[in-house]
């Protein structure tokens, strides 16, 4: 992976790669930013490259690589601003938007949830469901459909952000610590990524599943 990629990830083009990604998949979620999140930290982890000198000593060569935390904010950024795009074009409704949501029971679903669990100062669903696939997509457009404030919106948008990429990037620089910069400590950064987006899901889902399971109260 690192090896297809290594012309992007040594250069400072990978910022705006990566921004674009994060900013653009709350409309579009197959787009693949906590991949690239994750193997420009690996290539962040990889500093050096150690090569065999004349005499038979062992040197560290350094090559260029994006830093961490240019990487870091880059994605954090882009993620509140991507949510709050999505939740201000939610907020301003129309007819279209409220047949759309009407149509789709996880929009329905999620902006009832929202707009009772953010008033109350229950915005961690926000933050939990940034990891579930389409999760981050959901809770925007959900919590702007509710016609909440941006003031309780944002603190849970700008917190998820900051969770989301730092569990990423993480999981890039320690994997590539770890594991060597290589496909192989990316491959399972990523695995570890989709587990947690699974976990996430299996999360938001149980309340909603729990509440469909419980009996009806006697009259």
């Amino acid at each position: 992976m690192l090896e297809s990629l290594g012309s992007l990830t040594g250069s400072p083009w990978i910022y705006a790669v990566v921004a674009l990604s994060v900013l653009l998949d709350v409309f579009l979620p197959v787009l693949p930013s906590g991949v690239l999140v994750i193997t420009a930290a690996t290539a962040a982890a990889a500093g050096s490259t150690t090569v065999a000198g004349a005499a038979g000593k062992v040197a560290q060569v350094p090559h260029e690589v994006p830093s961490l935390l240019i990487l870091m904010l880059c994605a954090a950024g882009a993620s509140v601003l991507g949510d709050l795009v999505a939740f201000r074009l939610a907020r301003r409704g129309g007819e279209r938007l409220d047949r759309a949501i009407a149509r789709s029971r996880r929009l329905t679903t999620a902006q009832e949830r929202l707009g009772g669990a953010l008033s109350r100062g229950g915005g961690i669903l926000v933050v939990i469901a940034r990891f579930a696939p389409a999760g981050r997509s959901v809770v925007s457009i959900g919590a702007g459909a509710a016609h909440r404030k941006v003031k309780e919106f944002l603190p849970w948008s700008a917190l998820a952000g900051m969770a989301w990429t730092g569990y990423s990037a993480g999981l890039g620089y320690f994997g590539g610590q770890w594991l060597g910069g290589s496909w192989v400590g990316a491959a399972v950064s990523v695995l570890a990524l989709f587990a947690a987006g699974t976990l996430a899901a299996y999360v938001i889902r149980r309340p909603a599943q729990a509440a469909v399971a419980a009996p009806a109260p006697a009259a």
